[in-house]
């Protein structure tokens, strides 16, 4: 029998999210000397982008003039560790630099064929550092997190040349913890570096476990309020959150770490549902929600409808029912194992009402996927 060799192909990234820094403009295109490219240099202080792409585009795309981003992008191209049709996403910064090196940026790979969009990462800028620290770097998390949802993690890379160094570090652990190629080129380098998978393994139980609280720092940039929240005093719980006091009382929100921490998880607990979640309840088992005895619950039928949804669109639940209700007290909407089982805390700003959730799960492990299963819904069918 003749047999044929196969070459195997490998899978070449067919998205390149690429981090931006403002080299392009400063020192680079600043020092352009307008004897030496008077086409450059007028282009460049007339604010003209689309003739500074156009300038650059008969340059060699590896000269140090072009920016770190083109060097970059140039060096994975030739060296084949991306697709030739490879399409390109810029996270730039929340600056005027960042916008107007955006627009050159799409300009330029528009000439070479190559499609390209920008992302404009909110608070990502250095003219408050608070900012910067607390809500920008998350922003770059959740940004780059949503863009490979959308374009799949196997066919995805980052590019983490450009940009402001903390903003290259969350690039490069991002990468590693979703299990994609990260490179970066330093200027002096000729070559492009590969970094090394992440060598420890984050925690997927954990995750589940703390799934409510996650939820809802993550899907607000505002402090909460430490005690809306069973925080306990862990070690691994500390490096995801930062705490702070203001007028003497305790505030909490995610760091960075545990923006990238929430994102990766989340991702990986959508691809695993199948895996992870115990058997739906048979259609005849289905139960109505009950409400508690009480009249001032029975005011708010939204109530009833959440738990009537809730009911209805995840399969693994069997019923809800109320057991506690509090006309005049905020908490924050979110999923929980509590002493009751699973339990919803739902909350309009000004009431809040507890809802014990019956589901089909059988052991603690699937109790914390069914609790992170509920506030995915929360999160993205119940908000939306």
């Amino acid at each position: 029998m003749d047999r044929e060799i196969v070459e195997i192909i490998p899978k070449l990234p067919t998205t390149l999210l690429c981090t931006v820094g403002t080299s392009l403009f400063h020192p680079n295109l600043d020092s352009v000397k307008e004897a030496e490219q008077p086409a450059l240099h007028a282009a460049y202080h007339g604010r003209d982008w689309e003739s500074v792409a156009a300038s650059l585009f008969e340059l060699d795309p590896r000269e140090r003039l072009c920016g770190a981003e083109i060097n970059s992008v140039e060096s994975l191209l030739q060296k084949g560790l991306v697709a030739g049709d490879v399409r390109l996403v810029f996270f730039r910064s929340d600056t005027d630099d960042g916008r107007d090196i955006g627009e050159v940026l799409c300009a330029y790979y528009a000439l070479r064929g190559i499609e390209t969009e920008t992302v404009r990462i909110e608070h990502l800028q250095d003219a408050d550092p608070q900012a910067f620290c607390r809500q920008g770097l998350r922003e770059l998390a959740k940004a780059v997190c949503r863009t490979v949802r959308e374009y799949s993690p196997a066919w995805c890379a980052i590019n983490a040349t450009g940009g402001y160094k903390a903003q290259i570090a969350v690039a490069v652990l991002l990468g590693q913890a979703l299990g994609i190629p990260v490179y970066y080129k330093h200027e002096r380098f000729d070559e492009i570096i590969a970094f090394p998978p992440m060598p420890v393994a984050l925690d997927f139980d954990y995750w589940m476990e703390i799934s409510g609280l996650l939820f809802d720092l993550a899907r607000n940039n505002d402090v909460a309020r430490f005690d809306d929240f069973e925080i306990t005093d862990s070690e691994q719980l500390q490096s995801l959150i930062n705490v702070e006091s203001i007028d003497g009382e305790a505030y909490v929100e995610l760091s960075p770490t545990g923006q990238i921490f929430h994102e990766t998880f989340r991702m990986r607990f959508q691809d695993r549902l199948d895996q992870v979640l115990p058997p739906a309840v048979p259609g005849n088992q289905k139960q109505n929600p009950k409400w508690e005895d009480s009249g001032h619950i029975q005011n708010h039928p939204e109530i009833m409808d959440f738990m009537e949804r809730l009911t209805k669109d995840i399969p693994q639940v069997r019923r809800c029912y109320t057991f506690w209700f509090n006309p005049r007290l905020q908490q924050r909407t979110r999923a929980r194992y509590g002493a009751k089982g699973i339990e919803t805390v739902l909350s309009d700003g000004k009431y809040t009402a507890k809802i014990g959730v019956e589901t089909s799960a059988a052991n603690d492990s699937q109790r914390r996927a069914m609790v992170a299963r509920i506030n995915l819904w929360i999160d993205d069918e119940w908000r939306t």
